[in-house]
């Protein structure tokens, strides 16, 4: 699909540059101007880029190369990004940043487009990202896909008991590529493929599908570690051999009149069935010295909530997670599975993409595949591609926003149906921010 749209331009003193590992320094220098960072750049050689750098696009002004970059932004290339009952290939933006110096000149906007229209050439359907700031994004077209659950979990917290727990055995060892590497890559991957370990995958699970974000995520220089934690370590979670569930995760220690009060930091939590859940949690939940476990970016559905005897003891706070950007609806909406039968015509607005305007039929038995062609047809729903993002991934319903005044019902009882089919069963989310 191509766009009959004019792409927002530069000012004409700025052009696009496409970055190369050449620019390493004067990248790190914007992002640390962009995103404030107590390590000098100079410190960042210990670290490994998680760039894919024919994907990064550097801001510069024209005249004058070299006097260091205005702005950046890049994306990861997920081929295998899930959606509900399958995978499509997707942007997933990152590393967006525009120097203070040169804000409030129309650099973001023109980023955004400039993305969008390689997010075209490239035939991604999809883009996705973590906000920085929520109030920016939505302007662009991206809707909040998914939550996520931060909980501070007390030590010794009772769990109910699951049949099979007491049959996994445990590792609890130093995190460490060569021998945890393969493992930690397959049992992740699980979550988010169609025919996940539920049945049902989990939409926006995704995983690290380039040697260089798996280099930046075993990557533990002791400079970069926050205050007073400790190296990475590992929980591993075995029946007859078999690996069933890890997590990651490193400890603090905070000693007080009353005694210990550390706390252990949650990195990945992944348990392919109950019973790996029990078992994996009845570690992560007793470990000597520590007063609390947190992890962080759990899906508001985790096995952890439904398990723990008192959940109020968690204190869950809700925050958003994957924002989605449909950058191709037909190929977008074709591309997933519904948990119902679907039959409607929508009405979509799209500013930025003109040619993803107007009235397109989508059909589809449940959990089988779908078809969506323009239709001339009177649409049975109207909203923007914004709140189609919002929905994409099944976790936030058509009927609720239709309850904000986002999306208008035009026949009767349409509303109701699609916001079932849109749904899934399993919440939508990304264990790691990129």
């Amino acid at each position: 699909m191509t766009s009959d749209r004019a792409r927002t331009a530069l000012p004409p003193e700025y052009r696009h540059r496409r970055l190369t590992a050449d620019d390493r320094g004067a990248l790190l220098d914007l992002d640390t101007w962009a995103f404030p960072d107590p390590h000098a750049v100079a410190e960042f050689d210990d670290l490994p880029l998680p760039l894919t750098w024919e994907r990064a696009v550097g801001v510069e002004l024209a005249g004058a190369p070299g006097d260091g970059l205005a702005a950046i932004h890049a994306s990861y290339p997920f081929s295998r990004f899930p959606v509900p009952g399958a995978t499509l290939p997707t942007a997933g933006l990152t590393w967006v940043g525009v120097h203070p110096q040169h804000r409030r000149r129309g650099l973001l906007t023109a980023m955004i487009d400039h993305h969008l229209d390689e997010c075209r050439r490239r035939r991604e359907p999809l883009s996705a990202l973590f906000a920085a700031e929520a109030a920016i994004y939505g302007r662009f077209g991206y809707g909040k896909a998914a939550d996520d659950l931060r909980v501070t979990v007390p030590r010794g917290a009772a769990l109910r008991d699951v049949p099979g727990a007491a049959d996994h055995t445990v590792r609890v060892e130093h995190a460490d590529r060569a021998r945890h590497g393969d493992l930690v890559a397959r049992l992740h991957r699980a979550p988010g493929l169609p025919d996940g370990p539920t049945g049902v995958n989990r939409p926006g699970w995704a995983t690290r599908e380039t040697e260089e974000l798996w280099e930046s995520y075993w990557a533990d220089p002791k400079s970069f570690r926050a205050s007073g934690r400790e190296s990475l370590r590992i929980v591993v979670v075995e029946r007859d051999g078999e690996p069933r569930g890890y997590a990651t995760f490193r400890r603090s220690l905070d000693w007080q009149v009353t005694g210990p009060r550390g706390t252990v930091h949650l990195g990945d939590v992944v348990a392919l069935d109950a019973a790996a859940a029990r078992a994996l949690w009845g570690v992560l939940l007793d470990l000597d010295l520590m007063s609390s476990t947190d992890p962080f970016l759990l899906p508001v559905d985790d096995a952890v909530m439904s398990l723990l005897v008192d959940p109020r003891a968690a204190g869950a706070r809700v925050t958003d997670n994957v924002w989605v950007r449909v950058v191709d609806v037909p190929a977008a909406l074709a591309g997933r599975r519904y948990q119902a039968d679907v039959d409607v015509v929508l009405g979509v607005t799209d500013s930025r993409l003109p040619d993803n305007a107007g009235s397109w039929r989508l059909r589809a038995p449940a959990f089988a595949a779908a078809t969506c062609e323009r239709s001339d047809a009177e649409p049975d729903l109207e909203l923007d591609v914004r709140e189609l993002g919002g929905a994409y991934l099944g976790g936030t319903s058509l009927a609720a926003l239709a309850g904000a005044g986002l999306v208008s019902e035009r026949t009767p009882g349409a509303l109701a149906r699609t916001s079932a089919a849109f749904g899934w069963p399993v919440a939508p989310a990304c264990g790691w921010v990129f």
